[in-house]
């Protein structure tokens, strides 16, 4: 006979042999990974799908924005309460804002399962852009070569965001790299 179904903190156990989960935020934790593994998808198989380079371009392009749009306003902040972003004050001067969550002592397995959801996507896949690079470079295939580096681009700003959430206050991160890079972001996106 079936045992008792237990409900515990958005989790159901079964005779506590085997965990069934249930996110807290299901859509969340589809579409942080969605739009990263499409991407990716279609990259390596662009071939089958389009004989159109453009095409591929523009769709993956697509999806790569998605993925860095829903994970920096959405995602992050349901997934692992953390955000961030940039404002610009008076004086003309940008400034990042990283803000973190509390996080109660009392977290459950839900939570923790969604935690390791973001992170894991968050650090894989700028890594699997990473491998891209390589292998456009080594293999020559030079029209792909920005395609490659806006995706390693977006994916590893929002790894940085959210790692500078996440250590908060403590300096982890040089502040040389820190000012290397909101130097960067000034160069490249004021007009």
């Amino acid at each position: 006979a079936m045992g008792s179904t237990y409900f515990i903190h958005g989790c159901y156990t079964l005779k506590c042999s085997y965990l069934i989960f249930f996110p807290r935020h299901p859509i969340a934790s589809f579409f942080h990974l969605f739009f990263r593994i499409s991407a990716i998808i279609i990259y390596l198989f662009c071939d089958w799908f389009s004989k159109s380079f453009v095409a591929c371009f523009v769709v993956i392009i697509i999806l790569l924005s998605c993925d860095f749009w829903s994970v920096k306003n959405v995602t992050g902040r349901l997934l692992v309460g953390l955000r961030w972003w940039n404002q610009i004050d008076e004086d003309g001067r940008s400034h990042w804002v990283f803000e973190a969550k509390k996080i109660s002592p009392n977290k459950n397995s839900s939570t923790e399962a969604e935690a390791r959801i973001f992170w894991l996507g968050l650090i894989i896949c700028p890594l699997i852009w990473t491998v891209f690079f390589f292998s456009t470079l080594f293999s020559l295939k030079v029209k792909w070569m920005a395609l490659v580096i806006a995706g390693i681009s977006l994916q590893c700003a929002n790894l940085y965001g959210y790692i500078r959430c996440k250590v908060g206050g403590k300096h982890v991160i040089s502040t040389a790299a820190s000012s290397f890079l909101d130097t960067a972001y000034d160069q490249t996106w004021r007009v």
